[in-house]
């Protein structure tokens, strides 16, 4: 009998026709344009979205190009920009934050700057914008509004340790950043990235009544109950996954990588592995796996 229920089963949405910067109408509050920015990690490219007429919010203006800062301007035609939000500090989200902040003069709002942990897999840091300095650090239920818009932060860490979801109440929205993506599951890396983060993250979505996502890259999430919960079921079973091979006799996660990931992109090897050493960290954690010596993608590890 089969592991997944209908709920449960994880189905991910790839179709998004959509032409990069070419500002669309996607909700009677919500504006999007779509970075020129596609790859193995970006899908079609980040997502910014406009909110609000008049005096707007811009979320995740995405990297350092001119040319998307143009986009935006230009799909506003003289309205005002409120607030620049940030999800989080990655660099395809947060570093037009500042040229658009230095075209504009608007407040950058949202995430917290990015704090290293170190550790041996530190190298991850040069994914994140390191001069990313917001006017104001936005906390779990903190807030910012316009005329007839607001948008609340939503503390999810995983993905990012700074990432912030922010939800649009007045559409029974949520801005998901790069949580939670109807085109494919998020990265969770280390040491910035955590599972357990991560899985506490989702189960705090699960709390919520949203009706839709607009997430970080790719179209929106539907029915977010179900696909959050479904989300939830296939980290669970990769987790299953590492155990079996644990038990087998697997020590290294290059060796579980081979066995667990049929068919993969060979330029998604790299995440695949830091995948299975954020769960492996989890099951650490808990006590149910073993390290023997330090938490690495080079590291060895056997079954408590």
């Amino acid at each position: 009998m089969a592991d997944d229920t209908s709920d449960d089963k994880l189905v991910h949405s790839t179709a998004f026709d959509v032409k990069a910067e070419e500002v669309q109408q996607v909700s009677p509050l919500v504006r999007r344009l779509v970075e020129n920015n596609p790859g193995p990690f970006t899908f079609t490219g980040t997502c910014t979205y406009i909110v609000g007429r008049g005096d707007v919010a811009v979320i995740d203006p995405g990297r350092e190009n001119e040319g998307h800062i143009e986009a935006i301007l230009a799909a506003l035609d003289g309205e005002r920009i409120a607030q620049i939000v940030v999800t989080h500090t990655h660099k395809d989200h947060s570093p037009g934050a500042r040229q658009l902040a230095e075209r504009t003069g608007a407040p950058v709002v949202g995430c917290a700057p990015f704090v290293a942990k170190g550790g041996p897999e530190s190298g991850l840091d040069s994914a994140h914008d390191l001069l990313y300095a917001p006017q104001r650090v936005l906390a779990d239920g903190d807030a910012v509004e316009g005329d007839g818009w607001s948008l609340v932060a939503v503390e999810t860490p995983g993905h990012a340790s700074n990432h912030l979801c922010f939800a649009l109440p007045q559409e029974r929205a949520l801005f998901s950043g790069d949580h939670v993506m109807a085109w494919s599951t998020s990265i969770v890396a280390p040491p910035d990235g955590s599972m357990t983060d991560y899985m506490a993250s989702l189960d705090k979505l699960r709390t919520r009544d949203d009706t839709h996502y607009w997430p970080g890259h790719g179209g929106p999430v539907m029915e977010p109950a179900r696909y959050v919960r479904a989300l939830g079921h296939h980290r669970r079973q990769r987790e299953a996954a590492i155990m079996r091979r644990l038990e087998a006799g697997d020590e290294t996660i290059h060796a579980m990588v081979a066995r667990i990931y049929e068919n993969l992109d060979p330029r998604l090897v790299n995440a695949a592995a830091l995948s299975v050493l954020a769960h492996m960290e989890d099951l650490v954690t808990r006590g149910v796996a073993v390290a023997e010596g330090p938490i690495t993608v080079e590291g060895r590890y056997r079954r408590a």
